[in-house]
């Protein structure tokens, strides 16, 4: 028993162990929301360029509607109306309760969007079923089988960059809701990829929501998937682009919160589901530039599994992606290596409290973070994925 008290003491202070490395509180210090959100521009020379996002204000009347008797039959055509107004002001998007089966892709150049539930986040759905696996000719004719997109449309261009695609399957095309445009905001909606437990529990990517820009907040969401639910991305791989997160729920079970934005989760609630994938299964897998020092940030939020992994705890917090290595292998100082601090949260029963860190995605590298006296959190040659001042049954 003495042991074991000694090993779960080692787990829960600073430095913690190379399986499950905990920061001090000097070394958790920097890891804040306005640091994550502080810079904009390219990774090699950020631009000090301070974004603190507020509360997403919904108008007492929106400039456009989407549902009942006299509005758009589709968030796409609300979208593609406010595109085509133009101008630097925000526009709103009220979408009424219902559920609106179909994609929806917000170009660039898009006026800065609000687009939000008019009622509870359950009762106002976007949904649509998406597997990764389809080639880009079956993913063109199951998305625009209503003849969604057409030639000169906004999102014209956003699905020809997936329908023309030369490879072997659609990948991160399999998205219901995509957007490219910057200082997005949305608010009270829930957003599904309804692929969920139709396939086996092998290699489905089948995302719910994809944001590829700058500036973009979401509040009051409900994100649902299986693989890969949530992907904050960045388009341009060498410049950075900011996500900001508050009071939303995403559920999943194999990488569902996922890419290479500086995203912060504020009061959050991460759900891993048994489902489709008893055993296993990872929450988060940021792809974060070797040199910047932000990637995703969790904080004052709950972190929880379902009934089927409390009573076989093999979950994983999280592991690096490491995307585009699969072939080389893990090159230090190259190959994109995930940074995340999960500070201040609930860690629910159904994780493995020795090892919540899994292998990389894509080249399997193990985890290994260092835990010597004045280590370098940032040291290309070591895993980047953090802990302070949890608490719950999974953080001992």
């Amino acid at each position: 028993m003495k042991t074991v008290l000694l090993l779960l003491s080692a787990l829960l202070t600073a430095p913690g162990t190379p399986a499950r490395p905990i920061l001090s509180p000097a070394e958790a210090a920097p890891f804040t929301a306005a640091h994550y959100l502080g810079s904009s521009g390219p990774y090699a020379s950020p631009i000090a360029d301070p974004w603190r996002p507020g509360p997403i204000r919904t108008p007492r009347r929106a400039d456009l509607v989407v549902g009942g008797a006299h509005g758009f039959t589709s968030v796409q055509e609300a979208v593609n109306a406010a595109y085509r107004s133009g101008g630097t002001r925000r526009l709103s998007i009220a979408v009424r309760p219902g559920t609106y089966t179909g994609t929806v892709f917000i170009p660039s150049g898009t006026p800065p969007l609000t687009i939000y539930g008019d009622g509870p986040a359950n009762t106002v759905n976007i949904e649509f079923t998406l597997d990764a696996t389809i080639t880009p000719a079956q993913w063109a004719a199951q998305v625009n089988a209503g003849n969604r997109y057409a030639e000169g449309d906004p999102a014209w261009p956003m699905f020809q960059s997936c329908a023309t695609k030369t490879t072997a399957t659609a990948a991160l095309c399999a998205t219901v809701v995509w957007a490219q445009s910057t200082d997005l905001q949305l608010k009270g909606l829930t957003i599904t990829n309804t692929l969920l437990d139709t396939v086996d529990r092998g290699t489905h990517q089948a995302l719910a929501l994809r944001t590829d820009a700058d500036r973009t907040q979401l509040a009051d969401m409900r994100l649902i998937g299986r693989q890969d639910t949530f992907l904050a991305n960045a388009d341009d791989v060498n410049s950075i682009a900011r996500v900001a997160v508050q009071h939303s729920y995403i559920e999943g079970d194999t990488d569902f919160v996922f890419g290479r934005a500086a995203a912060v989760f504020d009061h959050c609630e991460f759900r891993l589901v048994s489902s489709r994938k008893n055993s296993g299964g990872v929450i988060f897998a940021p792809n974060t530039n070797p040199i910047f020092p932000y990637g995703f940030l969790v904080t004052h939020s709950r972190i929880v599994a379902d009934a089927g992994y409390q009573a076989a705890p093999t979950g994983h917090l999280g592991r690096a992606w490491d995307q585009g290595a699969s072939a080389t292998g893990y090159l230090p100082g190259i190959t994109p290596n995930g940074q995340l601090v999960i500070r201040d949260s609930y860690l629910g029963a159904g994780f493995d409290t020795i090892n919540p860190w899994s292998p990389a995605a894509t080249t399997a590298r193990p985890f290994q973070a260092r835990v010597d006296d004045n280590r370098d959190l940032n040291d290309v040659n070591y895993n980047r994925l953090w802990e302070y001042a949890n608490h719950g049954p999974a953080a001992g």
